[in-house]
């Protein structure tokens, strides 16, 4: 059969740089953050979603992939393709970075609905996807949930893509969930908001400002008034749909220590948790918002910051539990 072409294929996508999926608009890099805008070139959360008819025997995908040199450490990173259906992975796929080549994933005869988690430290862009034995259709769009934040959203320390909280909840909610997770950046950064007041969704979750505490450092004035602006932006774009946010979830080392303004991140978890209490009595009767300090304790974290695994799922559980009210309202 011969190569269909990926974009009706592909889920968890934003913005588009000359083919590439990436997670910021191309055209307002200049005014983010370097790290931000290095982040944002990378494809996470971005998947392949499709319908096999029966018999058909396999998925082939062609993809162009980063390379990196000899003593990078990323050559040392797995670049792993995962089949998934509903909420179960069926097969790892494991694949050397190339140029351009092909990757082949076994189906069951029966057909169904998958989903193709692609590996992400090499930055894979799909060229092409055919079916073997049978035909392959997209699978039906589902609402897109963009989901603003730092490494834990996008995912670091989770052994898998697909366990990363944000795709956790999104398979318990049925959504398209597109990963605006900046490792090292989510600082507040005001340009980030107007991108996501420019970007389609039904609805929006942000869940940043431990990197508030020492990366750039903020007082929790400082916060409380970026929060409420960095809302506020946001609404400009997307006045009525569902918005979560979820403050700072646990961070040992960092809860009771004062940073350079003096704020704890105890301190600034609260000052961003009045901005919202205060929105929401203002009348923003769709803004939600998920204490996150005790959602988390010290076992599950990996290094005393990013989750692992379970860390994860208990983040996306409490998310999709805060979600599920609006979950019924939206389109199909």
């Amino acid at each position: 059969m011969s190569w269909l072409e990926p974009e009706p294929f592909l889920r968890g996508t934003a913005w588009r740089d000359g083919g590439r999926p990436v997670r910021a608009d191309p055209d307002d890099l200049g005014r983010l953050p370097w790290d931000v805008a290095a982040r944002a070139a990378l494809p996470i959360g971005v998947r392949v979603e499709f319908r096999a008819e029966p018999g058909t025997s396999a998925v082939e995908l062609r993809y162009r992939a980063a390379v990196p040199a000899a003593g990078d450490a990323l050559r040392e990173l797995r670049h792993a393709f995962a089949l998934w259906r509903g909420g179960r992975c069926l097969a790892e796929v494991f694949a050397e970075p190339a140029e351009e080549t092909t990757v082949r994933l076994r189906l069951p005869p029966d057909g169904g609905e998958f989903t193709v988690h692609l590996p992400e430290a090499q930055a894979p862009v799909v060229c092409g996807l055919r079916g073997v034995g049978g035909a392959l259709a997209p699978a039906p769009a589902r609402p897109r949930w963009l989901v603003h934040g730092d490494s834990i959203t996008e995912g670091w320390w989770s052994t898998r893509p697909a366990h990363a909280w944000p795709a956790v909840a999104g398979r318990a909610l049925d959504l398209d969930p597109v990963n605006l997770g900046y490792a090292g950046g989510a600082r507040g950064e005001l340009p980030l908001a107007e991108h996501l007041a420019r970007l389609p969704g039904e609805l929006v979750t942000l869940a940043f400002g431990t990197n508030c505490w020492a990366s750039v450092p903020a007082s929790a004035p400082w916060l409380y008034e970026t929060t409420r602006a960095f809302v506020g932006l946001v609404r400009r774009g997307h006045p009525a749909v569902p918005l979560l946010l979820l403050s700072p979830v646990l961070r040992p080392a960092a809860e009771h220590t004062r940073n350079a303004l003096g704020a704890t991140l105890a301190e600034l978890r609260t000052a961003m948790e009045e901005a919202v209490r205060d929105l929401a009595a203002a009348g923003d009767a769709r803004l939600v918002l998920l204490p996150g300090g005790e959602l988390l304790g010290p076992e599950d974290l990996a290094d005393g910051l990013h989750p692992d695994d379970r860390g994860h799922a208990r983040i996306a559980e409490a998310v999709a539990g805060a979600l599920r009210p609006w979950r019924g309202a939206l389109r199909a």
